[in-house]
């Protein structure tokens, strides 16, 4: 799917999780959905981080133009050392390693370690990233009119606002762990979810997505999960248009109503 299509994709998902967790009765304060929404859209965007063209390429000028050819070509090289005789042979790494199940686990996992033992400003780190992919692929046609710097100054803003918001008393830096020194520990949860979607969302197209590398499934170690053929449909088709987007707006209110316990 393209990036839009991915971030409503994230956001509905989070919105829905946050329905979930209300009927299971660890209900999200209203900070956490809100912060979980705009993190899982924009972690629903880093997947194609081994993507030279991806939306996730534009989004941090060079910074983020260079480590995307950086992890294009580690992508590769995966795939290569671990590609079975029913693979095929590939030139590049998109929809390789960082489309997997695995890789979601390890990022929000990694996500989780940086905001319970970096503190704030660790803290601030991954809000700033990811509000600003949100930017991207939410207001993608206001990102692209406006300036890189803009769209960076409204993410730092963004931020710093949440950042506050989420450290009051009561509102969430706590959620689901409530252990001593586990504040923040929840914020990776966004991001697994956000890549898994992501994956999800590729896997119905006609390429599939090799979510369940690296286990083998017949002759083949990266097989392209997804639905029987007839079923897919190509990345930026009017499937995507004018069926998937509409549906994860919908899906998303009725989550974020079922998570304010509103329904």
């Amino acid at each position: 799917m393209m990036g839009p299509a991915h971030s409503l994709s994230g956001a509905a998902a989070w919105l829905g999780a946050g329905a979930a967790a209300a009927a299971a009765g660890h209900a999200m304060p209203w900070p956490v959905l809100v912060v979980g929404a705009l993190i899982c859209s924009g972690a629903a965007l880093a997947p194609d981080l081994d993507h030279k063209s991806a939306t996730i390429s534009r989004a941090f000028g060079p910074i983020s133009r260079n480590l995307c050819e950086i992890i294009d070509r580690l992508s590769h090289a995966v795939y290569k050392a671990t590609r079975m005789k029913g693979d095929p042979r590939r030139n590049g790494g998109h929809r390789t390693l960082t489309h997997t199940a695995l890789w979601a686990l390890l990022i929000g996992t990694g996500a989780s370690a940086l905001a319970v033992t970096g503190g704030r400003w660790a803290v601030l780190g991954i809000l700033f990233v990811h509000v600003v992919l949100a930017v991207e692929g939410l207001l993608w046609r206001v990102a692209r009119m406006s300036s890189d710097i803009l769209v960076w100054l409204l993410g730092a803003a963004g931020a710093w606002i949440l950042a506050e918001m989420l450290n009051r008393p009561g509102n969430g830096s706590d959620w689901l762990f409530s252990g001593s020194g586990e504040e923040y520990m929840w914020l990776g949860l966004p991001i697994v979810l956000g890549a898994l979607v992501h994956d999800i969302g590729d896997a119905l197209t006609v390429s599939g997505c090799p979510i369940l590398w690296p286990l083998p499934i017949g002759r083949k170690r990266w097989y392209p999960v997804g639905p029987p053929k007839a079923m897919r449909f190509r990345a930026g088709s009017w499937v995507e248009l004018k069926v998937l987007m509409p549906s994860f707006m919908l899906l998303g209110a009725l989550g974020g109503l079922g998570a304010l316990e509103i329904v």
